[in-house]
């Protein structure tokens, strides 16, 4: 019995365990960019999206194919309606007085079936163009929705790069200043130099460990917002395998900045021509109203009569009956409302030519700034990279100094301030040569 138990207990607790295990995914920044194409909420969306719209192109394309329809309708007649015919004629009666009868059955019941085809229809026609290109808009949706994710990803990764970055430095700043205030405390108690000093390097340490606590909390936050766009769940664990230099390195292209912007292949004139497209039709669909409309239907079924409920006996007798009908719809005059709202959409579509050409010179100045950005964010790394070498240096030369007793607290104080700034300056810098080139990209329709 006692084994019983403690077997019980270890299945329990491996159940539990299993439960607790929190799934790691590993990235390098184009996995994570696959993986938000596929689990984004935004991505899924945009895919039932283009179902949805391929769903309602079939629904269209259904209204010009034929439609069947049976029923069955049965009618108990509990009182008849009387119908008032005047005495002495066909129906008997004492001449002059009116006579009341009633006509039909108890019971009756109907089955039947019908067909019915459209054979033209202006507007139908119109109808099935307008499916297509709202099918096109989901489609170019959803590659504007991708592009916008691979952009989005790729701040987000190099975000999280960023704060990891900032931490490494700043714990390492952290344990340099930290030894050199041990040290310093030292010789100030050998009364070699004044508090002063060691209350600079005090104040400075106070400093880095505030900046240390703050991008902590940064890196947790970029994390999450990055685990948002790509689909996982906020306690799961996520590893980013490519470092912020290597990836500043990989995004150095200088071909990028001698190619020639086509707008057509921008995703936003793209849209932008849909729009004008879906204004046409409509315009066309408003024309359409005037044409004449043809359909045709064919009826078939029996009906049967009794007093009583005998339509399921074998021997109830039941009468069939058929005809084939054709409608034609001829609009002669609508008091110029037809006209109208011709006129309105004839409107909305030079409306949509105009936008779209606004659409086109904003695309063009956006690719010119973004070019502009990319290489300014080129030039800026290779001077932050400068500037951190040159910033190192003076802060080891005024650390050498001050040990020796040959610069003042406020100096070496000032130099590692430099140290620091410049440190997230070259980080920054890493990330912009890789969020510039992304949305220089996005514009170019890179994939």
């Amino acid at each position: 019995m006692k084994n019983k138990f403690i077997l019980t207990f270890l299945m329990l607790v491996t159940v539990l365990q299993a439960q607790d295990k929190k799934e790691t995914y590993s990235f390098s920044l184009q996995q994570a960019i696959n993986h938000a194409l596929e689990h984004n909420y935004s991505a899924i969306n945009a895919n039932r999206d283009i179902e949805a719209a391929k769903k309602k192109k079939w629904e269209t394309t259904t209204i010009g194919l034929p439609q069947i329809n049976a029923g069955l309708d049965y009618l108990n007649t509990f009182e008849f309606t009387k119908q008032g015919v005047s005495g002495g004629g066909p129906f008997g009666g004492t001449p002059g007085e009116i006579s009341t009868f009633a006509f039909g059955t108890k019971q009756t019941m109907v089955g039947k079936a019908s067909l019915t085809q459209l054979i033209f229809d202006g507007s139908y026609l119109v109808g099935l163009q307008s499916a297509k290109t709202y099918l096109k808009i989901s489609e170019n949706a959803k590659i504007k929705t991708n592009q916008e994710l691979k952009e989005i990803v790729t701040n987000s990764y190099g975000n999280v790069l960023l704060a990891q970055e900032s931490v490494l430095i700043l714990e390492k700043n952290k344990a340099i200043l930290e030894k050199t205030l041990n040290d310093t405390k030292e010789v100030f108690k050998n009364g070699l130099i004044e508090e002063e000093n060691v209350e600079q390097l005090q104040l400075t340490l106070s400093s880095v460990k505030s900046a240390l606590e703050y991008s902590n909390r940064m890196k947790t936050i970029s994390t999450n917002m990055l685990k948002l766009v790509l689909g996982i769940d906020l306690e799961e664990q996520l590893i980013l395998t490519d470092n912020l230099n290597s990836l500043t390195q990989n995004n150095f292209d200088l071909a990028l900045l001698k190619e020639d912007f086509n707008v057509t292949n921008n995703i936003d004139y793209q849209i932008g021509q849909n729009v004008q497209e879906s204004k046409r039709l409509m315009m066309l669909y408003e024309k359409s109203k005037a044409l004449p409309s043809l359909g045709a239907a064919f009826n078939f079924g029996y009906n049967s009569f009794a007093n009583e409920f005998t339509f399921a006996n074998g021997d109830q007798k039941w009468n069939n009956f058929s005809n084939l009908g054709v409608s034609l719809n001829v609009p002669i005059f609508s008091s110029l409302g037809r006209s109208a709202k011709t006129q309105q959409a004839k409107i909305a579509l030079e409306q949509s030519k105009t936008q779209l050409k606004e659409t086109e010179q904003k695309l063009k100045l956006q690719f010119e700034s973004a070019k502009s950005d990319y290489e300014y964010s080129l030039d800026q790394y290779a001077t932050a990279k400068d500037n951190l070498s040159l910033a190192e240096r003076i802060e080891n030369k005024q650390q050498i100094k001050f040990r020796e007793g040959l610069s003042s607290s406020f100096d070496f104080t000032e130099a590692q301030q430099q140290l620091y700034s410049k440190q997230q300056d070259y980080l920054k810098s890493m990330v912009e040569v890789i969020n510039k080139k992304a949305t220089l990209e996005k514009l170019l329709n890179k994939n």
